[in-house]
Formats: structure tokens, C-alpha cells, sequence
């Protein structure tokens, strides 16, 4: 069983972002922070998928290499067009926006960005809304493969498990 805080901590990237941007778009320095987020929350949902699928996952912050070991290694994982059109920009948010001062992002950009990862998520279950698809019988299917002793805890977890299980179920 994979560890799901990778995806909670994929998704606290993105609420950072969010909360960023809505108190400082007019701010570089805030819009850079809000870039290395969703940078960040995009990385971590590649390696989390990865990873429940038994793949070890090179140190690295490369989109590009993590989006192209997904599609070789068969991951649950969605990949969206938006990611796949700008997965070298998407990368370069990781470094570029924290160790060059002269970096400077297009609110819009960044605001298109932000819309993009939202569906990202959404499209791969990781909201903290419980599922429309996850009904009392998925999640009687879901607890027959799971540990015994694993307590989910709220509905973010659920959508976790389903995402991940799902093809086994």
C-alpha cells in the first residue's frame, strides 16, 4: 500500500498557491512562490502515482521525465493537455522562480496555471469532496483490499484510495 500523505501534501502545494494568489497577484515575488507551489503540486502527484505503482522514483524535479515514466510504467494518473503542452515551463517553476531574482511571471500566466492544476486534481480525484463515484458499496470493495487496520480518515483519503484501487476493484 502507498502512502497517501504524498498526495495530502501534493494538495497542501496547491491550497498554498491558491491562498497566494488570491492576496498577492499584484507581487513577483509572492507570483513566483505561487509557480514553485503548483510546480510542486504537479511533481508530487506524478511520484505519488508513481510510487503505489511499486516505481522507484529518481530524485528528480523533471515534468518531463516523471509525465514519460507514467506513461511507460502505467500509472492511474491523468495526465492533462495543459501539463503535457507545458511541462518545460512547469519545470523551470521549481528553480527558476526560487534562485533567480529576475524571474518574472505574467499574473495571467500564473492565474491560467492555477485554473489548469485545479482541474488536474480534480480530474484524478484528489479533492477533498468525497467522489460522486465512491458509494457505500465501492467503499465496502475498496475495505476488502485494503490493511485491516487502516482508518480512513475523511473524504480526501477516500478519493485517494479509489484512485489508486480502482482497477483492482
Amino acid at each position: 500500500m502507498c502512502d497517501i500523505r504524498y498526495f495530502k501534501s501534493a494538495y497542501h502545494n496547491f491550497e498554498v498557491a491558491e491562498k497566494l494568489m488570491q492576496y498577492y497577484q499584484s507581487d513577483e515575488l509572492y507570483l513566483n512562490d505561487v509557480a514553485y507551489n503548483l510546480q510542486q503540486c504537479i511533481e508530487k502527484m506524478l511520484k505519488a502515482f508513481l510510487e503505489c505503482k511499486g516505481v522507484t522514483v529518481p530524485q528528480t524535479h523533471s515534468i518531463r521525465k516523471l509525465v514519460a515514466m507514467s506513461k511507460n510504467n502505467g500509472s492511474a494518473i491523468v495526465v492533462t493537455d495543459w501539463i503535457r503542452e507545458n511541462q518545460y515551463e512547469i519545470e523551470t517553476w521549481e528553480s527558476e522562480t526560487r534562485y533567480n531574482f529576475d524571474v518574472c511571471l505574467e499574473a495571467e500566466r500564473i492565474q491560467r496555471g492555477l485554473k489548469a492544476v485545479r482541474q488536474f486534481l480534480e480530474i484524478n480525484d484528489m479533492v477533498p469532496v468525497l467522489s460522486e463515484k465512491i458509494t457505500d458499496e465501492v467503499k465496502e470493495k475498496l475495505l476488502k483490499k485494503m490493511p485491516k487496520d487502516l482508518k480512513i480518515r475523511d473524504d480526501f483519503e477516500w478519493n485517494c484510495y479509489y484512485r489508486i484501487l480502482k482497477n483492482r476493484l
